[in-house]
């Protein structure tokens, strides 16, 4: 599943030399940019089951409402 993160990732450093961005919105792209990447940590999950591993990195909670 494709996320905005994974959007800004790839073409963010190009956009950002074209358009004139605020402190505010620089700062805002960076922390989507890290958000669900192993810059934030994250934890293994291994299934009981089939002993099938999956990294899940952890969020910038920027959409929650905590």
């Amino acid at each position: 599943m494709l996320e905005v993160a994974d959007i800004f990732r790839a073409c963010g450093p190009a956009w950002r030399r074209t358009v004139a961005l605020s402190l505010g919105q620089l700062k805002v792209m960076s922390a989507i940019e890290q958000c669900r990447s192993a810059a934030l940590g994250g934890h293994v999950l291994r299934c009981a089951g089939c002993d099938r591993i999956e990294v899940a990195y952890n969020s910038c909670l920027m959409g929650s409402s905590v």
